[in-house]
């Protein structure tokens, strides 16, 4: 059966490929240390897709109507010689190539990442506070690695960064306002995102989470906010810009404002399986028929036959019920 664009329920713009079997950061997100111990067994390398295997489906995608891609983990930038994969998939025409890191190796990368081919790079940080970004993310590395690794990025081109602070009641909301402060007036766009349980380690648990609505007050009590427009269909980020001039912040509502109905995201885990949902209990293997001979059409079929079939909507209709199902830790599938 062919499929086109024009035939898909919903557009598909957004691939995001885990391209790493592990990784030295474990945040409250990705690798909580209570799964991902010093005795968890990894992936074996033959399970990993290869990059070509990656690039052959990133095409695929890019026929289906994928603009943009995704680079995640983990942490991405320790997987070996990722520069490569970065080149073969920047060589695709009409893709948006970018890649998200916690930033310990973004300083001694950020050039021949540029030079590869990427475009843009999201670096997590939920503190600038030592002690409250290693207790949010259970690190060895200081804060200060991270900022350094912001600016090679912006001094190779890698622009704009975008900052991702994820805000957790207790731990960092605290933050907030000095995090504003630090990126306001830089060019870089600090996002902050709603604590959200992700994986069957965390619970769904309100008391976890501090509002956008409140992130936003929060701030433009000190530094005046406006909305501003998204810049394409199904943007996740609310886009707000100070007043005075001094650049934007975003704001992700994944909690009180779940935004299903317009996701246009798919997520390749990095051992080939196809996931619709950050929530998905399942994925559809890509691995098999790939080494197993299939052609591209065949392929193409597969995928968006799962595309167009999909019916997630965990964020819109958790319940004590959803909460209970296991559900796929993010450093598979990305975030």
């Amino acid at each position: 059966m062919k499929h086109t664009l024009d035939r898909l329920r919903r557009p598909l713009r957004d691939l995001r490929i885990s391209v790493t079997d592990r990784c030295n950061f474990r945040c409250v997100y990705c690798m909580p240390k209570q799964v991902f111990g010093s005795d968890y067994q990894f992936l074996e390398r033959s399970e990993i897709l290869q990059f070509e295997e990656i690039t052959r489906l990133a095409r695929i995608f890019r026929g289906l109507g994928v603009e943009k891609i995704r680079l995640t983990g983990g942490e991405p930038l320790v997987r070996r010689n990722v520069e490569q994969l970065i080149a073969q998939l920047s060589a695709i025409p009409g893709l948006d190539l970018t890649l998200t890191t916690n930033g310990s190796l973004l300083e001694r990368k950020a050039a021949v990442l540029a030079g590869a081919g990427l475009k843009r790079v999201t670096v997590s940080l939920d503190a600038l506070e030592d002690a409250t970004f290693k207790r949010m993310n259970d690190v060895d590395f200081p804060v200060a690695k991270v900022l350094a690794g912001i600016d090679a990025a912006a001094a190779a081109g890698l622009v704009p960064v975008k900052v991702n602070m994820v805000v957790k009641r207790g731990m960092n909301e605290k933050d907030i306002l000095p995090m504003a402060r630090r990126f306001r007036g830089t060019g870089h766009i600090l996002r902050f995102i709603e604590y959200m349980d992700v994986g069957h380690t965390n619970g769904w648990r309100m008391d976890d989470v501090v509002t956008a609505r409140d992130i936003v007050e929060a701030i433009g009590r000190e530094f005046p906010l406006e909305p501003a427009d998204p810049n394409y269909a199904g943007e996740v980020a609310q886009r707000w810009r100070y007043r005075d001039g001094g650049g934007e912040i975003g704001v992700i509502a994944s909690v009180t404002q779940a935004f299903c109905r317009d996701c246009t995201r798919i997520r390749l885990s990095t051992e080939g399986k196809l996931y619709t949902c950050l929530f998905a209990t399942a994925g559809h293997d890509l691995r098999a028929p790939l080494r197993g001979g299939a052609d591209d059409a065949a392929l193409r079929d597969t995928v968006a036959g799962v595309w167009t079939a999909r019916a997630d909507r965990y964020s819109e209709i958790r319940s004590s019920h959803t909460a209970r199902l296991e559900k796929i830790e993010m450093s598979y599938i990305g975030g």
